[in-house]
């Protein structure tokens, strides 16, 4: 018997996960090889192409996001204290995750289990636009680490490029600041405050 004939919207039908935070559903949007950014229409569910990659940045692991989640109220408040800047709202999305596996996972529009383990609070025009970074579970590389601080610092650094350089056009001037970089224990209140703010909005 057929459980469910209709796809699921992957922000609002899918379950996060019963042991989140420790461990959340992930959807994952674009993918270490994809020369077009995608990200998800968020009337149909649907993936659609959002621009093609113009310059030389790639992402450097598994993009999407976390269902259930949205960075709104809460989410700018929690930054306004964490980074003493002032944050005006939320990005108005469903929280950031980037997820690191060893393996060459050749496209998005996938569901994944990860383990979060730090974040990165960027603000993005003023707006907070937090990144949780996690990683894949059982993965042989990076599954065994539980905090970003057990990361080798290459790694954190080229994260942290990533996402200050990602939307940086030629000539314009640079709208993305990175205030925090913090650890598993703030990245699962950060989830869980954007849960908080998807359950204001969407219940």
């Amino acid at each position: 018997m057929i459980a469910n004939v209709h796809k699921a919207h992957p922000w609002h039908g899918i379950p996060m996960g019963d042991n989140a935070p420790d461990l959340v559903t992930a959807f994952i949007e674009i993918v270490p090889t994809d020369t077009v950014k995608y990200e998800i229409d968020k009337v149909t569910g649907y993936l659609k192409i959002d621009r093609p990659q113009k310059y030389s940045n790639i992402v450097p692991a598994l993009y999407g996001f976390i269902p259930k989640t949205y960075c709104s109220e809460k989410i700018a408040k929690l930054a306004r204290e964490r980074s003493g800047r002032d944050v005006t709202e939320g990005d108005g999305d469903p929280l950031d995750i980037i997820v690191l596996c060893e393996k060459i996972i050749s496209h998005g529009n996938i569901l994944c289990e990860a383990k979060p383990i730090g974040g990165i609070r960027l603000l993005d025009g003023g707006e907070a636009d937090d990144k949780i970074i996690a990683v894949l579970k059982g993965d042989e590389v990076y599954g065994s680490y539980s905090d970003i601080t057990e990361l080798p610092e290459g790694i954190v650094e080229r994260l942290k490029h990533y996402f200050l350089t990602y939307k940086n056009l030629p000539g314009e001037k640079a709208k993305i600041e990175i205030t925090n970089v913090y650890g598993k224990e703030e990245a699962h209140e950060v989830i869980l405050t954007s849960v908080e703010d998807y359950k204001h909005s969407y219940y």
